[in-house]
C-alpha cells in the first residue's frame, strides 16, 4: 500500500490582473513559500504541488479540468491571496471532480504595525478573498473543508493533514472492488443493503464468488508453496505445540496455509482489496478462514464477516487512509459486556478474525473448535489490543440513505487472563460512558460490525463523510441524548 503514498496534492493560488505584476510575482513566490512550509510538517503526508497562481477564469477551469484528470492528483487545496473575483471560478469549480480543502491563511502571521501601507493591504488581501471564494462555494453547493489560521501552525497542518488522509480514502473508493465468497448470514438484517446504490454514492464494486472457487485454487498449489507459507506462520507467531511439526494438529495448520495461498492468488489476480465470507457458504472447504483472514488484514485488505461488504469496503478504506500511522486497524464486533457499576465496558472480538495490526504483543497461533460452521477446527491468531484512544466506525444502509456513526472509545490493558477464550480481543471504554454510547448507537440504526481503529482520528472521518456526502453521527465525551435525538430528528426529515 505504500506506493499510495506517492499521490499528490495541487495547491492553486488565487488572484487578479488588477494588482499588476510586481505584485503577482510576490503573490507567487509568497505560495511557493506556504507549499514549501507545508511539505516541511511531519503531519501532512503527501506531496502539495504547486500550481501557477491563477488570474482568469479559462485559467481555473483549466487547471481544475486537469487536476480532475490526473492520476496522481487526489485532492486540490485552494487560497486566496489577494481578493480573487468568485464569478472566475464557478466554471472550474463545476468541473472539478476532487475533493477539495479551502485554506483560508495568509502569508504573514501578524500585522506588521509600524510599516502596514496599502501596498502591503492590497498583497494580503485573503481577509476579504478567501469569503468571496468561500461565497461561490456555498452558492455552487460544493462540499470542501475549510481550515482557518496560519499556515505555520501546527494545529492548522494538522488539520490538513487528516484531510489528505481523507482525500486519498476517497480516491480509494473509486477504485475498490469488493469480493464476496458466499452471501450474508441468513435473515440477518445490518448486513444486507444497496451495492448498486453503495457504488453510485461511494464508488466501489461489490461481486461475488464461491467458495468452491477456493478449493479449485487450492488444487493448483504445490506443496512446496504451503510449507514455505508454513515455515513463514512459525517465524512469525508462537505456535502452540499440537501446530508444531509433529503436532497432531499440523495437517490443519497445512490447510489454513493452503487457503490463505488461495485467497490471495484469487484477490491478487481479480484485483480485489476487499473480502468477505460467511461460515453458512464454505463448500467444499475444510475450516473457516480465520488466520487467512486475518494476515490479509494485517497487509492492508479489508474484510467483513458473514458477508458484511459494508463493512469489508470500510476496513480497506480506513487501512489506506492510515498509511504510515501508529496504531492498527481491524474489523470488530461489539461482542459482550462488562457490567461493572463503577465502569462498564465492552469486549470487541470476533470469531476468528481480527486483525494482527492491533496485536499488543506477538500473537499466538492456535486452534480450537468453532461451534458454527460445521467445519474442521479453525487454526486462528489470538492476542490482546493495546491501551489508548480509538474510534469505532460503522457504515448502514437506511433504506433511503447510508449514514457513518462514530463512537469514540478508550481502548484498556486487558489485565485478566482468558484461557478460555481463544480469539482476538480488545476492551475498550466507550464514550460518554456505555449507557448513553449504546443507546445512542441503537438509536442512530448502528450495526454490530465496526471498524475498529487506533491510528485515525474523529476529524479524518467527518473530513471523508463530507466527501462522500454521507451523513455522520459522532458519539463523543459530549454526546447528550435529548439533542442527539434532535440530531437525528433533524437528519431523518431532510
Amino acid at each position: 500500500m505504500k506506493e499510495l503514498l506517492n499521490k499528490k496534492i495541487w495547491f492553486l493560488t488565487g488572484t487578479q490582473h488588477l494588482y499588476g505584476q510586481e505584485t503577482l510575482n510576490q503573490v507567487s513566490d509568497n505560495a511557493k513559500k506556504v507549499i514549501k512550509g507545508l511539505n516541511n510538517s511531519q503531519h501532512i503526508p503527501f506531496e502539495i504541488v504547486y500550481q501557477p497562481i491563477l488570474k482568469t477564469q479559462e485559467e481555473i477551469t483549466q487547471v481544475c479540468v486537469e487536476a480532475s484528470s490526473n492520476e496522481d492528483c487526489i485532492g486540490v487545496i485552494a487560497w486566496m491571496h489577494t481578493f480573487s473575483p468568485a464569478k472566475m471560478w464557478i466554471n472550474g469549480l463545476k468541473k472539478l471532480q476532487l475533493p477539495l480543502l479551502h485554506l483560508h491563511t495568509q502569508f504573514n502571521n501578524e500585522i506588521p504595525w509600524s510599516t502596514i501601507n496599502m501596498d502591503f493591504m492590497n498583497l494580503n488581501q485573503s481577509a476579504h478573498g478567501d469569503r468571496e471564494f468561500g461565497h461561490i462555494l456555498t452558492r455552487l453547493g460544493i462540499k470542501r473543508k475549510t481550515v482557518v489560521g496560519h499556515w505555520q501552525n501546527e494545529t492548522i497542518q494538522q488539520s490538513i493533514g487528516y484531510w489528505t488522509r481523507a482525500a486519498l480514502g476517497y480516491y480509494e473508493m473509486q477504485n475498490l472492488k469488493v469480493c464476496r465468497f458466499g452471501d450474508n448470514m441468513r435473515e440477518v438484517a445490518v448486513t444486507e443493503g444497496d451495492k448498486v446504490e453503495a457504488q453510485i454514492q461511494f464508488g466501489f464494486s461489490v461481486n461475488s464468488l464461491d467458495a468452491s472457487d477456493i478449493v479449485r485454487e487450492i488444487k493448483t498449489l504445490s506443496s512446496k508453496e504451503v510449507t514455505s507459507l508454513m515455515k513463514e506462520y512459525e517465524e512469525s507467531y508462537t505456535l502452540e505445540n499440537q501446530l508444531k511439526e509433529g503436532g497432531d494438529m499440523r495437517q490443519s495448520l497445512y490447510d489454513a496455509a493452503e487457503i490463505e495461498l488461495a485467497l490471495r492468488c484469487i484477490l491478487e489476480r481479480g484485483n480485489f482489496k476487499a473480502f468477505t465470507d460467511t461460515f453458512e457458504n464454505l463448500g467444499e472447504l475444510k475450516q473457516l478462514p480465520g488466520i487467512a483472514a486475518q494476515r490479509l488484514m494485517a497487509d492492508g485488505y479489508g474484510f467483513g464477516g458473514e458477508g458484511d461488504w459494508k463493512t469489508a469496503a470500510l476496513t480497506r478504506v480506513l487501512k489506506v487512509m492510515s498509511i504510515g500511522l501508529k496504531g492498527g486497524t481491524s474489523f470488530m464486533e461489539d461482542y459482550t459486556y462488562h457490567f461493572n457499576e463503577k465502569r462498564p465496558l465492552v469486549l470487541g472480538s470476533h470469531m476468528l478474525e481480527i486483525c494482527p495490526s492491533i496485536a499488543e504483543k506477538q500473537p499466538s497461533c492456535e486452534i480450537h473448535p468453532l461451534g458454527i460452521g460445521g467445519k474442521q477446527d479453525p487454526v486462528r491468531l489470538v492476542f490482546n489490543a493495546p491501551a489508548g484512544e480509538a474510534i469505532n466506525l460503522t457504515l448502514v444502509d437506511l433504506g433511503n440513505r447510508f449514514r457513518f456513526i462514530l463512537n469514540e472509545v478508550d481502548a484498556l490493558p486487558i489485565t485478566e487472563v482468558l484461557p478460555q477464550l481463544p480469539v482476538a480481543r480488545v476492551l475498550w471504554d466507550c464514550k460518554p460512558n456505555l449507557e448513553v454510547a449504546t443507546k445512542a448507537w441503537m438509536l442512530a440504526g448502528g450495526a454490530h460490525h465496526t471498524v475498529f481503529s487506533q491510528a485515525l482520528t474523529t476529524e479524518t472521518i467527518e473530513d471523508l463523510a463530507e466527501m462522500t456526502n454521507i451523513e455522520l453521527l459522532v458519539i463523543d465525551q459530549n454526546t447528550e441524548l435529548r439533542n442527539f435525538k434532535v440530531t437525528m430528528a433533524a437528519l431523518n426529515q431532510h
